[in-house]
């Protein structure tokens, strides 16, 4: 049981997204390194080796004023909500989301967008934002409904990204999608029947926001009228379209070569969407 109440989850805000109790060594580091929310409290095993990581993390905490509590493995394990705490439990302020028109002006002057419609995992939903953190993306857009909660599972697959990336939550994605033309960005949206194939398509040149759908159903309707261009995946053999995290973590890296000035399989450099 947490130290702050029941496990049930509480309604919330419009602006507060969850993510309080983090877990696992990687995410509570960057919990604390980051600074951005406060943190509330620290459990760290006790018995552990004071070269390890969790002594590093019990450092850090002390340096932030933060309370460290040394629990024992039933203790910690009876606390966590992923089951496998890595030896640490923190708890902090909840995430708060952003506004769609502050996204876009803090991901200025080459806006690079990830828009999630109906991504309801919340393993995938960290893993998305993970890659954005490291393909260098300036945020995620999530809607109010049909979205993955920031549950302790997402926040420890994300690995420390939620403290990182800035998560935009909207009212309806396809409005969203809509806005976002106007703000000179290009709408891509991932799709295992398009015509045009990832390596290809030079529709992931400039300004971007790629649209990744649902688990299994993939993009609405809805959201695949407000892209500009559908783009899907090669792959080798027919097994099904990949899991959107992976989905997400190629074409992430596809528009991240290409703005450090790869030149790629069509022998260009990058250059504006044609």
């Amino acid at each position: 049981m947490s130290p702050y109440g029941a496990r049930s989850e509480p309604r919330r805000p419009a602006a507060e997204l969850g993510g309080e109790q983090v877990e696992g060594h990687h995410a509570v580091h960057h919990l604390l390194s980051a600074g951005r929310r406060p943190v509330r409290r620290v459990w760290v095993a006790e018995g552990r080796s004071v070269a390890g990581p969790l002594e590093d993390i019990a450092e850090l905490a002390h340096r932030r004023g933060v309370a460290v509590d040394r629990k024992d493995k039933d203790a910690l394990l009876a606390a966590s909500l992923t089951g496998a705490p890595q030896g640490v439990i923190a708890w902090a302020v909840p995430v708060q989301a952003i506004s769609l028109d502050a996204l876009l002006e803090t991901a200025q002057p080459e806006p690079f967008l990830l828009v999630l419609d109906g991504v309801t995992d919340p393993g995938n939903f960290g893993a998305v934002l993970r890659t954005a953190a490291c393909a260098g993306a300036g945020g995620v857009i999530i809607g109010k409904h049909r979205s993955a909660p920031l549950t302790p599972a997402a926040v420890k697959s994300a690995a420390g990204a939620v403290e990182l990336v800035p998560i935009a939550q909207v009212s309806g994605v396809p409005a969203a999608l809509s806005q976002l033309p106007r703000a000179g960005i290009w709408v891509v949206g991932l799709h295992p029947d398009a015509e045009e194939d990832l390596w290809q398509s030079r529709s992931l040149e400039g300004p971007v926001a790629l649209v990744l759908g649902a688990e299994g159903s993939g993009l609405s309707r809805l959201a695949r009228q407000r892209c500009d261009a559908l783009v899907r995946v090669p792959q080798s053999r027919a097994l099904g379209s990949l899991n959107v995290s992976a989905a997400a973590a190629v074409a992430c890296f596809e528009v991240s070569r290409r703005r450090m000035g790869v030149v790629g399989p069509t022998g260009r450099a990058p250059g504006p969407p044609l």
